[in-house]
C-alpha cells in the first residue's frame, strides 16, 4: 500500500482519518510541511538517527521507524552527534542495557545544547516500564519523544504531535491487540529481510521482562505475511528471516488456527523466495509437524536455534520452562534424524537463583550431548518485576563468574570441533557484504549460519554462490568461489 500513496496529494485542511495506516499517511503528511520549512530556514534538509540496541525484533521495527523518516523527508545521519533527531529503539533484557541507555542519553544531552535543532526520540522494550519512564521525566526533560513496543505504528502521529507542540510527548500502552500493517520499512539489506510473523509471549519464563514490556501473542494473518513476503521478493530478497518471540506457537490467535509448521508449507510455494530462516524456537512448542516440514523442505536453511537455558530440570522448573532436561534432549534427537546436517545453536543461562554446582554440571552435560556449533551464554541478571528477582539463594558473583568461565571454555571448544566437520566440503553461501578486515575479500553466509571468507567483489552482494571451504578457523571458513 505504501507504494501507491502519494503523501502530496493528502489534503491536510481535512481531519485525520480514523483509520490505519491511513491515518499514519495523514500525518506523514504533516511532518513533510514542517522538513519542507525546515529546509527553507536550513538550507538543508534535516538528518535522522535510527539507533538499534536490541534483538531482531527490534532491528525490524527500526527499519519501520527509517522507513517513516524517510518518507518525511529526513536524510540519515552519519552519527548521533550530527543529526537533528536521534531515536534509541531500545531493549530491556539485561539490566545493562537499560545502564547504556542512560550513558549515552547523557552524552546526547550535551550535544543538544550545541544544536538547537536536536531531538531525542525513546522507544522500544525499555520504554515499557513505568519505572524508566519516571526517571526520563524527572532528570532527562530534554528528551521530546517517548513511547513503546504496542504503538511503534503510531511513530509519525506522535512525531508531529511533537513538532507541533514542542513538548515532551510521552505515550505508552500497556497492551495491545492491534497489527496495523503497510507502513513503509527500510530495509538494511536488499537481499534479506526480517519478517514479523508474530508479537508478543505468553511464556512467562520467571527470569524474563519480555512478555511484560512486549505483551501477549497476536499471530499476524497469514495471507498478510505471505503479501509481504512476495513484495519482498519482487523487490529482490532472497532470505527471509521469520520472526517472533516464539515462533512455535504462531496461529493459536488466529481466527481460524494454523500451524506454524502450515504457515511454513505456505511461505515455501513462494516463487524466487531462496532461503527461509526464523527464530526463535521454544522447546515446549517445537512440534513432530514442524520437524517433519523442516526434514522436507528445500528452502528452510539448516539451522535452528533453540534456547536451552539450563541443564537441570530442577532449574527449568524453577525458569518456568516447561520442558525437562530429557524432553529437551528427546527433541534433538528427532530433530537431528530428519535433519541429520542441521546446525544446532542454543542460549544458556549461568547463576540462576538456587543453581548449584550439580545443577551446572548437568548444564554442561546437556553442551556435551548436544554438541553445539555454538551458544549464546549469559550471566543470570535480576530484572525488576519478574517472580526470579524476588527468590532466595541468589548465586554469589564468584560462584557464577567461575561457571561462566568453565561454561563458555566448554562451548568454544565443542563449536570449533563441530564447525571444522565440514572443511573440504563445497556449500551454498549468499554474499551478505566485503569483508571488514580484507577488501579482496567478500563474506557469506552460509545454509547452518556460519560465515565464509573468500576472494571475491561487491557485484556478488546479494547472490548466492558456491563456495569450497579450504580452512576452518574456529567460528568460520576461508573458502574460494567455484
Amino acid at each position: 500500500m505504501f507504494n501507491e500513496i502519494n503523501l502530496d496529494n493528502i489534503n491536510l485542511d481535512s481531519a485525520p482519518p480514523a483509520n490505519e495506516p491511513e491515518r499514519q499517511y495523514y500525518f506523514m503528511a504533516k511532518c513533510r510541511e514542517w522538513v519542507k520549512n525546515f529546509e527553507q530556514k536550513n538550507g538543508r534538509l534535516p538528518k535522522a538517527c535510527v539507533v538499534n540496541m536490541g534483538c531482531q525484533m527490534n532491528a525490524r521495527d527500526s527499519e519501520k521507524l527509517t522507513g517513516i523518516l524517510e518518507q518525511v523527508g529526513y536524510t540519515e545521519a552519519a552519527d548521533e552527534e550530527h543529526a537533528d533527531f536521534v531515536i534509541y529503539n531500545t531493549c530491556t533484557v539485561r539490566e545493562n542495557a537499560n545502564q547504556r541507555v542512560y550513558g549515552r542519553l547523557g552524552q546526547l544531552g550535551h550535544a543538544k545544547k550545541k544544536n538547537p535543532h536536536m531531538m531525542i526520540g525513546l522507544c522500544g522494550c525499555m520504554m515499557q516500564e513505568p519505572h524508566v519512564v519516571e526517571k526520563l521525566k524527572k532528570s532527562y526533560r530534554f528528551v521530546d519523544l517517548i513511547f513503546g513496543t504496542h504503538n511503534i505504528y503510531k511513530f509519525a502521529e506522535l512525531l508531529a504531535t511533537r513538532l507541533e507542540s514542542e513538548r515532551m510527548v510521552i505515550d505508552i500502552w500497556k497492551d495491545t491487540d492491534k497489527i496495523v500493517e503497510d507502513l513503509p520499512v527500510e530495509r538494511k539489506y536488499s537481499f534479506k529481510s526480517g519478517v514479523n510473523i508474530m508479537f508478543g509471549c505468553n511464556n512467562f519464563c520467571s527470569y524474563c521482562i519480555v512478555p511484560y514490556v512486549r505483551g501477549r501473542e497476536r499471530s499476524r494473518d497469514p495471507k498478510a505475511i505471505v503479501r509481504e513476503i512476495e513484495r519482498l521478493v519482487a523487490d529482490g530478497v532472497v532470505e527471509v528471516m521469520l520472526l517472533g518471540q516464539n515462533v512455535n506457537s504462531y496461529g493459536k490467535t488466529l481466527e481460524e488456527p494454523m500451524t506454524f509448521a502450515q504457515l511454513l508449507r505456505e511461505i515455501e510455494q513462494i516463487d524466487g523466495l531462496e532461503r527461509i530462516r526464523f527464530m526463535t524456537s521454544h522447546p515446549k512448542d517445537l512440534s513432530d509437524e514442524l520437524i517433519e516440514v523442516m526434514g522436507n523442505s528445500k528452502k528452510i536453511c539448516k539451522h535452528l536455534h533453540l534456547p536451552v537455558q539450563s541443564g537441570s530440570s530442577r532449574i527449568l522448573q524453577k525458569m518456568n520452562r516447561r520442558y525437562t532436561k530429557e524432553q529437551y534432549l528427546t527433541l534433538v534427537e528427532k530433530i537431528r534424524r530428519a535433519v541429520p546436517d542441521i546446525s544446532l545453536t542454543t542460549d544458556i543461562i549461568v547463576g540462576f537463583p538456587g543453581e548449584t554446582e550439580e545443577d551446572f554440571q548437568e548444564t554442561l552435560d546437556v553442551v556435551r550431548k548436544v554438541r553445539y556449533d555454538s551458544a549464546f551464554t549469559f550471566i543470570y541478571s535480576k530484572r525488576s518485576g519478574t517472580p526470579a528477582a524476588v527468590m532466595e539463594d541468589q548465586v554469589p558473583d564468584d560462584v557464577v563468574k567461575d561457571r561462566f568461565d568453565r561454561l563458555l571454555t566448554e562451548v568454544q571448544q565443542i563449536a570449533s570441533e563441530v564447525c571444522a566437520v565440514h572443511q573440504g566440503t563445497v556449500q551454498t553461501a549468499l554474499v551478505e557484504c566485503k569483508n571488514e578486515h580484507d577488501p579482496h575479500l567478500m563474506t557469506g553466509r552460509l545454509s547452518n549460519n556460519l560465515l565464509v571468507h573468500f576472494p571475491g567483489d561487491e557485484s556478488l552482494i546479494g547472490k548466492l554462490v558456491d563456495v569450497r571451504l579450504d580452512e576452518c578457523r574456529g567460528f568460520y571458513y576461508i573458502g574460494e568461489m567455484i
